[in-house]
């Protein structure tokens, strides 16, 4: 199965980076919580395998996996009892002739669990006319689990961006994480991709697209591959070999205080929440706040999202506990049958005190925060799930949200990946809303100033364009005339996972 994502032109997303410490669940279900009574009906068929793995699991304590001989029809009637289970929208689950998803018609097991599931999904659109669920998905359990606990994942420590992905395409570098590969051969933002193993970008070959894709998505540790690139402010080209390697993000970058006439700003870029964020944005908070900024600009422009509690906090700190005070970060709603819908737990509330994700920082020790009444948001396409709830959350204690950039991509909704037979399905499973009930941005936020993203400057530069239209707007209250419209070319895709397109919740046990 090809669990890659493709993009217009052929370019596909299949670059994996760090989402770590997620625990994944088995399908089997003891029925002895809410958590595994939801699953309904799905227990009696879980586990039954037409490939069942043999063998222990290295991710769960080696226990031995829980397979037993089935068929694919099995695990068919596990999906749909599962999906009608608890999914969201289990009530528009298509009518589908489930004995079509064969491996005979298919070519793997996989793969047609793929596809049934694919059949499965809601065919709503939303008001914009993009599909409701763009969302759901499915991934190899034994990649997922290497990836979610591993911490680390194969790559070079950039973020590719595609800015136009039909020829002539335009694939460029967003950022590069310190340490890594790409930073060690001084790759940087706004750096131009022109060829890769000496096949140019603008390619119509198959073989040519496949060269292309095996150099932006490397699959294996040491693999190395050329890249002809044009770098920012340089009118020649140069050539780098870049090896892949396992790498670690780095989440949080470029923290700095800036003087202007009206007072000191605060700007970082955070790119994800991944467990290793939160010493890294408490420690953001503390220089910014040593700074005594009066405002601030989060710039979450390339951030997907992940852990909800590490929103949560970062909400937290930018707020303070006089506005978040028994407050609802963000309430889950489930569908009308899932039992956690009436569990406690259904609520996140605004951390003031460390959940102790990253190993730096002491569990329940006290945050610090800013006790900011606005805050600038650098947002776009790339802005997805977890860091749309950090708007929205704070919205909803009435924190004014100024978003610069592009529209969000709208995915108010999560999930909790659950394997059975070797595959994990990711099957939107709850919505969030805020203090105020709100959560109806499933086309995404709009920015009260829409700007291009800008490549020709690097990220925390006060003349790149939506830093530049962040300080300009703090200091008219309106968008400046110099401004471009996001709309003004189609937005940029980045080279990702859906892995990093996650909003993730620790699972109530």
């Amino acid at each position: 199965m090809d669990t890659t994502r493709y993009l217009p032109g052929g370019l596909r997303a299949r670059t994996l980076s760090a989402i770590v410490m997620l625990l994944t669940f088995s399908a089997c279900s003891h029925n002895d919580s809410p958590f595994d009574d939801r699953v309904g009906d799905a227990s009696q068929y879980a586990a039954q395998c037409a490939l069942p793995r043999s063998g222990t699991d290295p991710y769960d304590n080696n226990q031995p996996y829980p397979d037993r001989q089935g068929t694919i029809a099995d695990e068919r009637n596990w999906l749909y009892a599962y999906m009608d289970a608890i999914y969201l929208w289990y009530r528009e689950i298509p009518d589908v002739d489930a004995s079509h998803y064969t491996v005979a018609n298919y070519g793997s097991v996989p793969d047609a669990m793929d596809a049934y599931f694919e059949a499965l999904k809601t065919p709503k659109l939303t008001a914009s006319g993009k599909r409701e669920d763009a969302f759901s998905f499915t991934y190899p359990t034994d990649q997922w689990e290497a990836l979610s606990q591993g911490g680390v994942a194969v790559g070079y420590g950039t973020q590719f961006a595609v800015l136009a992905s039909t020829p002539p395409r335009d694939v460029r570098i967003a950022y590069t994480d310190p340490g890594t590969p790409a930073a060690a051969a001084n790759v940087a933002r706004g750096a131009v991709i022109q060829a890769i193993d000496g096949v140019d970008i603008n390619t119509s070959t198959s073989a040519g697209i496949d060269t292309l894709n095996a150099g932006l998505s490397p699959q294996t540790e040491g693999e190395t591959h050329s890249f002809t690139i044009q770098d920012l402010g340089s009118s020649t080209s140069r050539t780098v070999v870049l090896q892949a390697q396992q790498v670690t993000e780095t989440p949080v970058q470029n923290v700095q205080a800036i003087s202007t006439p009206s007072g000191t700003v605060g700007y970082m870029l955070f790119n994800d929440h991944i467990a290793t964020a939160e010493g890294e944005l408490i420690n953001a908070v503390q220089q910014l706040k040593a700074a005594d900024i009066g405002d601030l600009v989060l710039d979450i422009r390339y951030n997907g999202g992940g852990y909800l509690d590490i929103a949560s906090e970062l909400a937290y700190m930018i707020a303070g506990p006089s506005r978040t005070s028994g407050k609802a970060f963000e309430r889950l709603s489930y569908n009308d049958k899932n039992p956690l819908g009436s569990s406690s737990d259904a609520t996140t509330s605004f951390h003031s005190t460390a959940v102790g994700f990253d190993p730096s920082v002491s569990r329940g020790s006290a945050l610090p925060y800013l006790g900011l009444s606005r805050v600038f948001v650098l947002a776009g396409p790339g802005t997805c799930s977890a860091s749309e709830a950090v708007v929205n959350g704070l919205r909803g204690v009435d924190v004014d949200v100024v978003l610069i950039g592009g529209t969000t991509c709208g995915k108010p909704y999560g999930f909790y990946p659950t394997d059975n037979c070797g595959l994990t399905y990711f099957a939107i499973e709850f919505q969030g809303v805020n203090a105020k009930g709100f959560g109806d941005y499933a086309d995404g936020f709009t920015p009260q100033c829409g700007v291009d993203d800008d490549f020709t400057h690097a990220l925390g530069d006060t003349q790149e364009s939506l830093f530049s239209a962040a300080l300009a707007y703090r200091s008219s209250g309106s968008c400046p005339s110099s401004a471009k419209l996001a709309n003004a070319r189609p937005p940029l895709s980045l080279l990702r996972s859906p892995l990093r397109e996650n909003l993730i919740v620790k699972p109530p046990r």
